[in-house]
């Protein structure tokens, strides 16, 4: 009897979960998209007087459905919870299809879960004007909501997991001690408002989170953190559909539910495969776009005057005429550049080691 190699088990596992998950959103979003639809559930644009570039822009987009990212934390939840039963009665085929594990797993699962419900419920206090100006929850409560997921996840690492370290490329690993909670808060923090920020147009969100997600995915395979990987697989395969319909004109936007999870989630990997610093290159494209608004913000401030006409990038580079094809397909061209170049770094570092 041959005894199949578990590298190419292992293979075979993240590329059947991640073509299942693929298939499985493609065929429900028709119900999701007939919802939406049904009952109006539309985004409504900011004000002219809060964002008067960004509305005239974007006023034919008002009524668009949103909360798209239902998709991808609801198909997440139907493959995790339907694997972890198959192995529980030992169903023959599937149950090697498990993924959730508490070393590997269960920290991204629960953190994208609760950050898809606090975006579920703004996206719905946005739909329904319920809020300031009727634009969802205050910023400060989704800082307080956010950072308490955060936090929450930080203090996982390091209570649970007894994870303390982190691993600078070239340089090699640093024990931070309890200072790993603050770090951890930082980076779970930025990179969900980072993507976040870059969901302003049909597809740039979905494009370039799906291609940081691949190089995540591929550094986790490589770890061995098959689990992981496999994980890692689901959400790119339920990306991949999304993103189907999500191209320009979308048929739908993430919202909130769909963005804030991912970039909390991603945050969360890049800690977990002990490369964190690697996102300042995997997602150089949220980093541009989160240093446009800080510029922008720090122009006015200081100077009284904008630095672009619109922030972020993508709204600038639309204001100047730019179509918006363009520059989602541009951003997409960055961002998977920038993840080969994360790559070969993770690849060049690791073979240092």
């Amino acid at each position: 009897m041959i005894t199949p190699d578990p590298v190419v088990q292992a293979t075979g596992r993240v590329f059947l979960l991640t073509a299942a998950a693929f298939v499985v959103t493609m065929a429900w979003t028709p119900l999701l998209a007939r919802l939406l639809y049904r009952y109006k559930l539309g985004k409504n644009i900011r004000l002219a007087s809060d964002a008067p570039v960004y509305a005239k822009l974007h006023a034919h987009k008002a009524g668009t459905p949103t909360m798209g990212g239902v998709l991808i934390w609801v198909t997440m939840l139907a493959f995790a919870g339907f694997f972890a039963l198959a192995a529980a009665f030992h169903i023959p085929g599937l149950r090697i299809l498990h993924f959730v594990n508490r070393e590997e797993t269960l920290l991204p699962l629960g953190v994208l879960l609760a950050t898809a419900v606090v975006g579920l419920g703004d996206d719905l206090m946005n739909i329904f004007r319920i809020g300031p100006k009727g634009g969802g929850l205050r910023m400060r409560h989704r800082v307080v909501l956010y950072a308490a997921i955060a936090a929450v996840g930080a203090w996982w690492f390091v209570d649970k997991l007894e994870w303390t370290t982190t691993r600078i490329p070239f340089v090699g690993p640093v024990d931070l001690g309890w200072w790993f909670v603050p770090f951890a808060i930082l980076v779970l923090f930025a990179t969900a408002h980072s993507v976040n920020l870059i969901d302003g147009l049909d597809g740039l969100a979905g494009g370039t989170v799906l291609t940081a997600y691949g190089a995540y995915g591929a550094i986790a395979f490589v770890e061995g953190r098959y689990h992981l990987a496999a994980f890692i697989g689901v959400l790119v395969g339920s990306l991949l559909a999304f993103l189907w319909f999500n191209i320009p004109p979308a048929r739908f936007f993430m919202g909130d539910t769909g963005a804030m999870p991912l970039g909390i989630t991603l945050g969360v990997i890049a800690l977990l495969t002990n490369e964190p610093f690697l996102l300042f290159i995997i997602g150089f494209p949220f980093v541009l776009e989160s240093l446009s608004v800080i510029a922008q913000m720090m122009a006015r401030r200081w100077w009284g005057r904008r630095l672009f006409r619109s922030s972020p990038l993508h709204h600038h580079l639309e204001a100047m005429g730019w179509p918006e094809s363009k520059i989602v397909m541009r951003f997409w061209v960055i961002s998977g550049v920038m993840a080969v170049v994360g790559l070969t770094i993770f690849l060049l570092d690791r073979s240092a080691w």
